[in-house]
């Protein structure tokens, strides 16, 4: 039987982890929304990610993060922990991203390889 996961996670601003949603290519949905699972089984989630063919994603604000919702069972297409790493190297680039631009830094350059992201960053004084 399924039933629904909480993972939690360090999600924290909304901003961030809808870019980093749109980045790995999925369209989402905001609001007080109902994430469906087995058997007509829902809960409340406030950003919902549509999957075809499958039950969707969602995540919901606990407190000051996001917990990550799946009846996983039912998500066809996405490996969990492939999902939540990749969501996971996002959002941090956008964090990372904008700490750095409020203390002045500026991107010059951007590599990906092997799953690493390296970042070339310049602060002009």
């Amino acid at each position: 039987m399924s039933h629904f996961s909480k993972i939690k996670t360090q999600f924290v601003v909304k901003e961030y982890l809808l870019k980093a949603l749109k980045d790995l290519g999925y369209e989402y949905e905001e609001g007080n929304l109902d994430l469906s699972g087995f058997a007509t089984n829902k809960t409340r989630v406030d950003i919902r990610v549509p999957i075809k063919f499958s039950y969707d994603i969602g995540f919901r604000k606990v407190g000051e993060i996001y917990e990550l919702i799946a009846d996983w069972w039912g998500v066809r297409g996405i490996k969990r922990k492939e999902f939540t790493d990749k969501l996971t190297q996002r959002y941090a680039y956008h964090v990372t991203c904008a700490k750095l631009t409020e203390q002045g830094f500026s991107l010059v350059e951007e590599t990906s390889e092997s799953g690493n992201i390296h970042l070339v960053l310049r602060r002009m004084t």
